[in-house]
């Protein structure tokens, strides 16, 4: 069974756990936000949680366990309760992906606490290895759905940005593919050159954002922290 999976088999609860916390803060926030704007829908639907039983998706939860990333159940917006329909419709679809960028930058902090106060030397070998594991997936499944949802396709987040400042008949015109747009990610996900130049491409900027957030925990505590033997998740 452990072929099929993305990762090794005794990491699976940690991947549940942080998943757990990945998919609900996502999507709390589109909730929170869009009811602070003024739509009653996510709050009527019961989204205005941070229950994670109302958030997640069983296919979205499914792929994480085997391709490595995936998304939750989806928060119904309308765009038309919003004063500024436009300019709050963009901050509620950024508003899912930038909690998970916080997540991810939340775990690199603790990470640097753990180091900079020596509790990473007082822990048992099994203790730390549990830690360590979970700080890793917390920082990497984080990175990855903070990637693949600013895609721009549909039903993700960055489909969702991008629409807001198209002309109406593209955006009409785009409604009519949208139906397909599941089989396309699909095919990004289990056709390896399509892979290659799409999703591997996104997810090559990975390193870039964990060195960034890497430079300013640094700053704080004057030491470096060596991510390629901490980030070990397979």
């Amino acid at each position: 069974m452990e072929n099929f999976l993305r990762f090794p088999l005794d990491m699976i609860p940690f991947v549940f756990l942080v998943l757990l916390i990945a998919f609900t803060f996502h999507e709390f926030a589109h909730a929170y936000f869009a009811d602070k704007f003024g739509d009653p829908t996510p709050r009527s639907m019961g989204r205005v949680t941070l229950n994670p039983r109302v958030h997640l998706d069983l296919l979205g939860t499914i792929l994480i366990f085997v391709v490595g990333f995936g998304w939750a159940k989806p928060v119904l917006v309308r765009r038309s309760s919003f004063r500024n329909p436009r300019v709050m419709s963009v901050i509620v679809s950024a508003a899912g992906p930038l909690s998970n960028l916080i997540i991810a930058f939340i775990g690199v902090l603790l990470t640097y606490v753990l180091a900079y106060f020596g509790w990473f030397e007082t822990m048992s070998p099994g203790v730390f290895e549990a830690v360590r594991v979970f700080l890793s997936l917390l920082i990497y499944l984080n990175l990855i759905l903070f990637l693949f949802n600013l895609l721009p396709l549909p039903p993700l987040d960055g489909y969702r940005i991008i629409q807001e400042f198209l002309p109406m008949r593209v955006r009409l015109k785009l409604q009519q593919y949208e139906q397909w747009a599941f089989f396309i990610i699909l095919l990004l996900v289990f056709v390896r050159p399509l892979y290659n130049v799409t999703l591997g491409a996104v997810f090559s900027l990975m390193p870039p954002l964990l060195f960034g957030m890497d430079s300013v925990c640094q700053m704080i505590f004057g030491k470096a922290i060596h991510w390629a033997s901490f980030l070990k998740i397979s």
